[in-house]
């Protein structure tokens, strides 16, 4: 069996998707090497459901030269009068505590925030986070997830590309898309969403357990590998816990066609909603 990390402890993370605290983050750098690049721009959006309740945006002038302009469209000159890391850092505190942080490519993230914090004398540490690429990878069958890939196959329209607040507002249909497809009851059952680890959700094998136990027929969203998402009825007949990740047997409404489904490709599962007259 994979080897999985520790899950988190906070109680934020088996709160229900519509009243957990998330906290959306992207940031813009001189370059990708926390240790000696530094933040130019930031903006941290918390929202509960679907309200905003506190955001902050801002250049952050880094206090070192930097001449990646091109990526991003930020001078010199308008980080030159922009406020330090440090004289923001006080601000932005209060908006990531006590939520579940999201980003895109998020390890860049919060290795940036852990070294603007450290430099000021502040531990930032935030092991836990979603990464709304690995759910993009899991969710979709495209052939590059960038942020840019995204906009552009789902057209997500961005007032300017690599700009911190627009990124974030980005990343949040993004976000909205995943969610749609893998269906999460918690933050929790979206971190176990684990591309390359081969884990499986605990929630989608709970469910499929009380399937086989009740012979009851399943709803099912499937993505193959380098295939588009399925959704099919399906009966569970066992499952192999041994194997690295668990399969799921059974067979396939209608018609009875027998399948062997990967555990960590399954993005949703549900009840078979009865029929009304």
């Amino acid at each position: 069996m994979a080897r999985r990390p520790p899950s988190p402890t906070d109680s934020i993370w088996d709160a229900p998707i519509a009243t957990c605290p998330l906290v959306f983050v992207d940031l813009e750098m001189t370059g990708l090497d926390a240790s000696c690049d530094r933040v130019i721009e930031i903006c941290v959006e918390r929202v509960v459901g679907n309200e905003v309740t506190a955001k902050f945006v801002s250049l952050v002038n880094p206090e070192i030269a930097y001449s990646n302009s091109d990526i991003h469209g930020i001078l010199p000159s308008m980080t030159d009068v922009a406020p330090t890391f440090a004289e923001i850092a006080q601000e932005v505190l209060p908006i990531v505590e006590s939520a579940v942080l999201i980003a895109h490519g998020a390890q860049f993230d919060v290795a940036f925030l852990k070294a603007e914090y450290a430099r000021i004398g502040i531990t930032f540490e935030r092991p836990h986070y979603i990464d709304t690429l690995v759910l993009s990878r899991r969710s979709f069958a495209l052939h590059g997830h960038s942020l840019d890939e995204l906009c552009k196959h789902f057209k997500i329209v961005r007032p300017s590309a690599h700009r911190a607040e627009h990124d974030v507002w980005a990343m949040r249909k993004v976000w909205d898309l995943a969610i749609a497809e893998l269906k999460p009851q918690n933050a929790r059952d979206l971190w176990e969403v684990r591309i390359g680890e081969r884990v499986a959700r605990a929630h989608l094998m709970s469910i499929c357990e009380g399937s086989l136990r009740q012979n009851a027929p399943i709803a099912v969203t499937y993505r193959p590998r380098r295939k588009p998402s399925e959704h099919f009825d399906f009966v569970v007949t066992s499952i192999i816990s041994e194997l690295d990740p668990p399969r799921v047997l059974g067979y396939q409404l209608p018609g009875r066609g027998r399948r062997e489904l990967r555990a960590d490709r399954v993005l949703s599962v549900e009840p078979v909603k009865a029929e009304t007259s």
